[in-house]
């Protein structure tokens, strides 16, 4: 394997739990260690449209999110390890907590794997969902930062986690692991206030890959185990008072050498309770095709398209509707060092929902590339941001 594939592959299990109760426990000899590891990106960027400004800025994370963690493994025989893995997010511009009050803001769990059986998590985690399903999308190959589908309404970056929540993650038989997840709600009386829940499954076969993915949030506005859930830009943001949300996503991908070509579906529907501040069940689909090249061990690039549409709901006659293209060159300087620049591109067509004040409004639509810019969407239906910068993994 090529240095840039061992780099991000690397660099995605640094976000995600195993697959697999085989990839923590793939050596039942090995002793006890703790492994420290982080990421620090930083970037010049531009866009074209800034709440009515063009804009040339400095941003972190966009590559891959700075962070660091520890994860760890102890050996109790038999094949069985005992686990733990602590992850903080942190703005490497200015050194502050990528999220406040929380010291390991991304990841905060502890367990049991197993190479026969699987693995067993309980603490703050990501979904199943983003784990199988979004290793395959679009922000593995692209980066969220301008490869999320629009405001990643869908969840396939790292914009949602469960606190208080079990998960268990199957061995891999013959190809195929899946993984379910309960966080649960802490509502004396009902344990079904406040809970969420999220399966996945993928399947591997030599050169292909496919998954599948369901998330179902519960009580969103006062649930203790919604830990982070992307619901500030203006695809969404007038659904933030939803009682509940469904998302179901399917992604899969196929190698051909150097080349990868990938094809990836959600399904994203928020319903009103009775404090909700829309009335009718709001729905969106979006469909996206994603490509890279590995030009050179240390050369790749990828390209990305996807195509969102919402419903006609909530006295919207003419739904939001959003057209995105998103690029990616890199070139590995080292084994732990990229240099990177990152393009990408959203037209946004019809109405839209979107938060105002203390309630909502129905306005134009506007554009949000990837979910870089979700505080700071454009003021007109187009918006270009591209950033050039810097990765060290360590």
């Amino acid at each position: 394997m090529n240095t840039i594939k061992r780099t991000r592959r690397r660099a995605w299990a640094f976000s995600c739990l195993p697959l697999a109760g085989a990839v923590l426990a793939a050596d039942a000899s090995a002793q006890s260690s703790v492994t420290l590891y982080g990421v620090i990106d930083n970037a010049f960027a531009y866009s074209s449209n800034q709440h009515g400004q063009s804009n040339f800025y400095m941003s972190q994370g966009n590559l891959q999110a700075s962070k660091f963690g520890l994860l760890g493994a102890e050996d109790l025989g038999g094949g069985t390890q005992a686990i733990f893995r602590l992850e903080s997010g942190f703005n490497s511009l200015t050194g502050a907590q990528g999220s406040t009050g929380y010291m390991f803001n991304r990841q905060a769990y502890v367990g049991f794997s197993n190479r026969q059986y699987g693995t067993l998590t309980l603490g703050r985690q990501y979904t199943p969902y983003f784990n199988m399903v979004g290793a395959l999308g679009p922000t593995s190959a692209l980066t969220g930062a301008t490869g999320a589908h629009p405001g990643d309404l869908d969840a396939l970056d790292t914009t949602l986690r469960f606190n208080n929540s079990i998960t268990y993650t199957s061995a891999n038989f013959a190809g195929l692991v899946f993984g379910v997840q309960y966080g649960l709600g802490g509502t004396p009386g009902s344990v079904a206030n406040g809970s969420n829940f999220s399966a996945a499954m993928r399947y591997d076969y030599q050169a292909f890959s496919a998954a599948v993915g369901y998330v179902k949030l519960k009580n969103i506005t006062t649930s203790q185990s919604l830990g982070s859930f992307a619901d500030n830009s203006p695809v969404n943001s007038g659904y933030a008072s939803a009682n509940s949300s469904q998302m179901v996503a399917a992604a899969a991908r196929y190698n051909f050498s150097q080349l990868m070509v990938g094809l990836n579906y959600s399904n994203v529907q928020y319903a009103p309770g009775a404090q909700s501040l829309f009335a009718n069940e709001a729905v969106f689909n979006t469909y996206g095709a994603i490509a890279t090249y590995q030009f050179t061990p240390a050369l790749y690039a990828g390209i990305g398209y996807s195509y969102t549409r919402a419903s006609k709901a909530n006295g919207i006659d003419d739904p939001a509707r959003y057209h995105q293209v998103s690029l990616e060159q890199t070139y590995s300087l080292s084994k732990r060092t990229t240099f990177y620049a990152i393009e990408g591109y959203q037209h946004a067509r019809g109405k839209s929902l979107i938060a105002s004040g203390s309630g909502t409004t129905i306005a134009d639509a506007v554009a949000v590339v990837g979910d870089s810019q979700n505080t700071t969407p454009s003021s007109g239906p187009s918006q270009f941001v591209g950033m050039v910068g810097i990765r060290h993994t360590f």
